[in-house]
C-alpha cells in the first residue's frame, strides 16, 4: 500500500548490497524534524530526541530505536535519521561526543517510563543511533525518526554473475 523509496549509491566492484527497511506508519508519524540554533548545542538536540519519544508516548508501540540525524540540511537530517537506523543495535557512533549524545539521550527516554507498549516500565527505547553531517554555521537541524523494533531493516549481499 506504499510506494517504495528507494535510495542507490554507486560504489566499485561486482556486488549489488541490498536493503530492505519495511517501516509502518504508525511510527513514521511520530517521526519530527527541528531546525535548532547552533547555541542550543547538545543539550538541545538531546532534548528534541526525548520530547519526540515522549510526545509519541505509546503510539508507535515501545520499545522503539531512535534513529537521529545531525546536521547538514532540512531533507540531509531526514535522511540521516533513517539511515541511522540501519546501523547495528547495541553499536556506538565512532565519534566519541556523538556517542555521548546516544547514550544520554537513551538513559533519558527510558527515564520517561513509557514502557513496552505505553503500560509503563524501564525500557521504552532500546537504542539511539545517531548520524551527523556538516552543516551550515547559523542551523543545527536534527530529525528523529522512531523504528518500531519489529520493522528493523535487513541487508542481503547480492553477487551479479556475469558482470564485466
Amino acid at each position: 500500500n506504499t510506494p517504495a523509496v528507494i535510495h542507490t549509491r554507486i560504489v566499485q566492484g561486482d556486488k549489488v548490497e541490498l536493503m530492505v527497511a519495511p517501516k509502518g506508519f504508525g511510527s513514521e508519524n511520530m517521526s519530527r524534524l527541528y531546525m535548532l540554533t547552533p547555541a542550543k548545542g547538545r543539550a538541545g538536540i538531546i532534548d528534541a530526541i526525548v520530547e519526540t519519544v515522549r510526545l509519541a508516548g505509546s503510539r508507535p508501540c515501545p520499545p522503539v530505536v531512535c534513529g537521529v540525524g545531525i546536521g547538514g540540511t532540512f531533507d540531509t537530517c531526514a535522511f540521516l535519521a533513517k539511515k541511522a537506523l540501519t546501523r547495528e543495535l547495541g553499536t556506538n557512533n565512532p565519534r566519541a561526543d556523538v556517542a555521548a549524545i546516544e547514550r544520554e539521550a537513551l538513559e533519558r527516554i527510558n527515564a520517561l517510563h513509557i514502557g513496552p507498549q505505553g503500560f509503563g516500565g524501564k525500557v521504552t527505547a532500546l537504542g539511539v543511533l545517531c548520524e551527523v553531517a556538516p552543516t551550515h554555521i547559523a542551523g543545527l537541524p536534527v530529525a528523529v525518526n522512531i523504528l518500531q523494533l519489529l520493522t528493523k531493516p535487513t541487508f542481503w549481499l547480492l553477487l551479479v554473475c556475469g558482470a564485466k
